[in-house]
């Protein structure tokens, strides 16, 4: 059995920013719209008028400040509410592959690792822009990676799962490198017209280059161990898929993008995770006090207090349990590696912290590392 390192990490981050008082202008104008097209029905009480939305309950609601999104325009027309992308012939790389190569590259570069020395890429994400070819052989064939490569999709914890992944292959000794890349296009599946979720996600790319620990002359962490765990619910859920035509649901429906229950979420999902670390930290030896940092899913950030509160028994300070949530929004899978991505190159030899993500599913997975 060989040791794991992570020896770099890659952000793609878009150039388009969206405010949360640009979001709420269009969000108002569409509500507006919606409202002055329904004026009779709504008039009759047989439906309810669209309520605005406020930068105020943004903020209140989630911490959420901005986000970043391929395509601003067409989020931000009140006419349309979702992004607007130029179609790409089957030979042109697809924006998920596009934007998965720029994150795999950074990291590559970060360890001084040519593609061409990579085993295993994996591209984990909430969603994928085709059923196949695969992203991940996609990304595989544009950086010159060799090994083989496949898809995984366990939503929100899909970078965790990843890592555990690969990390496993590389401590049996099939593989000694392996890319996990996570290109995350929320802006696609998110409901904008809805205003109870349409400030929640933005777009980004991670990735993370996980290596065989010998001989290692660059700045890495120890992979010092690995858990996940699924429980099945339906409070978070996104019913698209390639039986559409089959069940003749091809029409624009809610239920067909991201939809979530969020009181039982965080009902449920702050005691499962909080749960998960607390025993995943026990059954290795290492204890809350021996945590120098904690990269929790950028989801909102009144989860993660509570999480981060109840896992080190007390309030993190504010270098303990570092947010980008209030820049990049919820970015599902990509959100704990931004911030480990960030956040992490301060810690000295000895450090330990732990990446931790959960979501749809339920999911959770959690990665314990040491600053070598």
């Amino acid at each position: 059995m060989y040791n794991v390192a992570i020896t770099g990490t890659g952000v793609f981050t878009p150039t388009a920013r969206i405010t949360n008082d640009e979001l709420v202008a269009a969000f108002n104008s569409y509500a507006d719209l919606w409202n002055a097209e329904n004026a009779a029905a709504i008039a009759s009480g047989t439906v309810e008028a669209k309520p605005h939305s406020s930068s105020d309950f943004i903020l209140a609601a989630s911490g959420i400040e901005n986000r970043y999104v391929l395509d601003k325009e067409g989020v931000l027309d009140p006419a349309r509410m979702y992004p607007r992308f130029t179609p790409r012939s089957d030979d042109q790389p697809g924006f998920m592959a596009e934007i998965g190569v720029d994150a795999a590259q950074k990291a590559l570069s970060v360890a001084g690792v040519d593609a061409a020395d990579v085993d295993l890429v994996i591209c984990a994400a909430s969603n994928m822009e085709r059923a196949y070819p695969a992203i991940a052989v996609e990304i595989q064939q544009l950086l010159g990676a060799g090994g083989f490569a496949f898809d995984m999709n366990v939503a929100c914890s899909s970078a965790t799962f990843g890592i555990q992944t690969a990390a496993d292959m590389i401590r049996s000794g099939s593989i000694r490198r392996a890319l996990v890349i996570n290109p995350e296009i929320c802006s696609a599946h998110l409901e904008w017209r809805d205003r109870d979720c349409h400030f929640i996600f933005g777009d980004v790319a991670t990735a993370t280059l996980l290596e065989r620990d010998e001989d290692l002359n660059v700045p890495h962490f120890k992979v010092l161990s690995t858990r996940c765990a699924t429980q099945f619910s339906n409070n978070i859920r996104n019913n698209n898929g390639y039986l559409r035509r089959t069940i003749d649901a091809m029409e624009d429906r809610r239920d067909m993008q991201f939809m979530q229950n969020g009181r039982k979420v965080f009902k449920e999902v702050l005691p499962l995770v909080s749960k998960h670390i607390a025993d995943h930290l026990a059954d290795e030896g290492v204890a809350a006090t021996d945590l120098r940092r904690l990269w929790l899913h950028q989801a909102n950030k009144t989860m993660n207090d509570y999480i981060g509160k109840k896992v080190l028994g007390r309030t993190p300070a504010p270098d303990e349990q570092p947010n980008i949530l209030q820049d990049y929004a919820n970015t599902s899978s990509a959100g704990s590696i931004i911030a480990f991505s960030k956040h992490s190159n301060d810690l000295e030899p000895g450090d330990k912290g732990l990446i931790c993500s959960f979501g749809a599913g339920y999911s959770v997975g959690s990665v314990i590392v040491e600053r070598a």
